[in-house]
This record gives C-alpha cells, sequence and structure tokens, in this order.
C-alpha cells in the first residue's frame, strides 16, 4: 500500500459479514480485526477512511411485504466494536451511495472514519452494475481492496469500482496483500514436498481443488466424509457412512490421476464409527472399508492419525483445508485436533502452512494453534477458487 494518504479520503472494501446473534451481538469478531491494520495505516498517514461491506444476503431474504428487513441487515450493529478495536468513534451512514453518504464523505476530516450502510441493500450490487460503482467511487479519492473474502465476486463494489480509479489509485490492503501472496506462495513457489490435507463432507464440493492438487502436491491426503466415496470405490463396506454414489467414478478417476503422477495418496486406514449421528452414540473403531451395516464413520481412526502425522511431518509446505470428521461432536474432533498439532509441529520445524477452511480454521483457533501455523486465511469460498486456479475478480480488477 505505497500510496499517498495524506490530505486524501480512502474508499476501503472490506468484508465484515460476521455472524450476530438473535440479540445482534457480534459473536466472532475475526473478520472486522483482520481490517484494522489497514484502516490503522491509512489513518497514521494522514487519510480518512470510508468503509463498505456487505452483510449476509438480505434481498433474498425480504420481509412478507416485500421490503428489506433493514433492523437485521444493517451494519450499524457493528459501530461499537469497531469503533471500540480501532480507538475512534467511527460514524455511520444510512446509505451506501446517494445524497448523504455523498454529504458525509464530504466532511470527512483526516483521521476520521465512516461506516457505510449494507453494500447489498442495493440489487446493482451483486451484479456488477457500473453506476452504481461510479456512485460508490465518487466519494473516495483513492481505492483500497481489503476485502479477500469477497474477492471471487464479481460485485460492484468488490471489482466494478476499481475501474473507476487509475492503477496509481488503488490498491490491496494488507489483509488482501497476505491471503494472495500467502496462496501464490503454496501453488506457484512451494518448497517441496508439499502436502495437502483435504476434508470436508463431499467430494463433489472439492472436485475442482482435488484435480489442480493432484497436479501440484507429492502427498495428498484425503479425510472427513469425502473420503468413503474413495472407499466404496474401491469396493470396501463403509456401512451408512456419507457417499456420493454418483462420484465413485470420479473417485476412482482421481486415485488413477494420482497413482500416474507419482502423488502419494492417503485415505484413512481406519474409522471411529458410530452407530448413529450423534456425539452421543455408541463408537468403537474400524477398519475404513469394514464398517458394519448399520454404523457410520465420523472421524478417522488411530492408524489413519499416525500415518497422516508421519506424511504431514516429512512435508516443507503444507496446504489444509477441511476437517477430518464431524468436528462439532467433541467425541469425533480427535482426527482434526491431530492434525492441527501435526500441521502446528511441522511449522515449528520449519515447514510452511496455509490453513483455509471454516472448520479446519475453526479447529486451530480453538486449540490457539492459530499463531503456531504460517497463515490462517479467512477467506473460505475465494481461497478455494485461487487454489483451484481461477482468477478472482476482486484480485484481477486492482491487478488490471
Amino acid at each position: 500500500m505505497d500510496l499517498d494518504f495524506k490530505g486524501k479520503k480512502a474508499l476501503v472494501r472490506v468484508d465484515f459479514n460476521v455472524p450476530l446473534d438473535k440479540e445482534y451481538h457480534i459473536t466472532d469478531d475475526t473478520r472486522i480485526r483482520a481490517a484494522i491494520p489497514t484502516i490503522r495505516h491509512i489513518l497514521d498517514h494522514g487519510g480518512s477512511v470510508i468503509l463498505m461491506s456487505h452483510f449476509d444476503r438480505p434481498l433474498k431474504k425480504l420481509l412478507p411485504d416485500g421490503s428489506i428487513d433493514k433492523e437485521k441487515f444493517t451494519l450499524r450493529h457493528l459501530l461499537g466494536r469497531l469503533s471500540e478495536l480501532l480507538g475512534e468513534k467511527v460514524q455511520f451512514c444510512e446509505t451506501t451511495v446517494g445524497p448523504e453518504a455523498g454529504k458525509m464523505a464530504a466532511a470527512l476530516q483526516p483521521g476520521q472514519v465512516l461506516l457505510l450502510e449494507n453494500t447489498r441493500f442495493y440489487k446493482g450490487e451483486e451484479k456488477g452494475d457500473e453506476e452504481l460503482a461510479r456512485q460508490m467511487a465518487e466519494l473516495g479519492d483513492l481505492y483500497i481492496n481489503d476485502a479477500f473474502g469477497s474477492a471471487h465476486r464479481a460485485h460492484a463494489s468488490t471489482a466494478t469500482v476499481a475501474q473507476f480509479f487509475p492503477p496509481d489509485k488503488r490498491a490491496f490492503g494488507f489483509l488482501m496483500k497476505a491471503e494472495v501472496e500467502n496462496a501464490d506462495r503454496v501453488v506457484n513457489n512451494p518448497e517441496r514436498p508439499l502436502a495437502a490435507i483435504v476434508g470436508g463432507a463431499k467430494v463433489s464440493d472439492k472436485i475442482l481443488l482435488l484435480e489442480r492438487l493432484i497436479d501440484l502436491c507429492d502427498t495428498l491426503i484425503i479425510g472427513g466424509g469425502m473420503a468413503y466415496t474413495f472407499v466404496k470405490a474401491q469396493g470396501g463396506q463403509i456401512g451408512k457412512s456419507l457417499v456420493e454414489e454418483d462420484k465413485t467414478d470420479l473417485a476412482l478417476e482421481l486415485i488413477k490421476k494420482a497413482r500416474a503422477k507419482g502423488v502419494n495418496l492417503l485415505l484413512p486406514a481406519d474409522s471411529r464409527i458410530a452407530d448413529n449421528f450423534s456425539n452421543e452414540a455408541n463408537l468403537k473403531v474400524a477398519s475404513s472399508d469394514e464398517i458394519p451395516e448399520g454404523w457410520m464413520g465420523l472421524d478417522i481412526g488411530p492408524q489413519a492419525v499416525a500415518a497422516f502425522e508421519t506424511a504431514i511431518k516429512s512435508c516443507k509446505t503444507i496446504l489444509w483445508n477441511g476437517p477430518m470428521g464431524v468436528f462439532e461432536f467433541p467425541n469425533f474432533a480427535g482426527g482434526t485436533k491431530a492434525v492441527a498439532e501435526a500441521v502446528a509441529a511441522a511449522t515449528a520445524a520449519g515447514a510452511f502452512s496455509l490453513v483455509g477452511g471454516g472448520d479446519s480454521v475453526a479447529a486451530v483457533n480453538q486449540m490457539g494453534l492459530d499463531d503456531k501455523v504460517s497463515y490462517v486465511s479467512t477467506g473460505g469460498g475465494a481461497m478455494l477458487e485461487f487454489l483451484e486456479g481461477k482468477t478472482l475478480p476482486g484480485v484481477a480488477a486492482i491487478q488490471g
């Protein structure tokens, strides 16, 4: 961010799409905290800041009379916490564009911060509407995109708006820059061997990622519910474990492709199985390809943990996306926790580790290991698309 902010108004796209409880209290402020260094830098260098963010999908959840539920989806709920984190009283505008937004933006003095209302109150936002983007652009002298979590969306505030600022007046914020650089390091410049750990429920959610990773990595570890589609594809008995019957042929193709490319593909040798989808279910350990009828795999077993740990600790670059089991059930969180600890241990021994994807991020955060891995990504869907090799509109708009 080597722009001159002195006396300038910086229009900053952030991702403040944070979870709220029923009383509209923030339950996880990670995304707000992640944007603070960029905001602080602009203020400390003599600029003022105009913040734009989306929040949820208000136009998909209209009130019975067809109007927007402004009480539920307003960004005003974030004002107190944002002011507290910045140590500055943040102003709020009840619109994103228009006369009131223009007036408040024009009146901003260096060192002041203005938060605009939810960009998704406007139909043109998700359509990437040029007129809406132009009105947004009129509010600031410079444009900074620090919303990596929304970088895969070609929306007015994340991509279209950038075209109204010349290349020397637009830039990535610190968060966006770090996300892109760290993901780029894994995809384009990894120190080898490279291990990718992929978990989660469905193969179908990760097809493109798995295909791409087979071209990139030396070791591919597959856990979570998706592993049972691979086990079933090879003739294993998986009881009533989660399976995508229509993806077994694809699973066999991926196994064949990995073998042809010399990739070490690891599936869980054993599983912690349950007779019911519940934390209180009866549980035991079984070979992943010999799960009895009426039982289901909900976590990787001790043999799988040992094999995965050995593979992880032998690698110099590690990418982790997705849990190893039903992480929200304490009795079936052990595999995910063991992988988190192995990734942290490998990092301590000099490996570079990137953790991205909701539950794997939650695991390292809950275990207090977030500062024991190299980088924790805040951008779930955006990181997934970047790793799949897709061009992210929000990134391309800044890079030109």
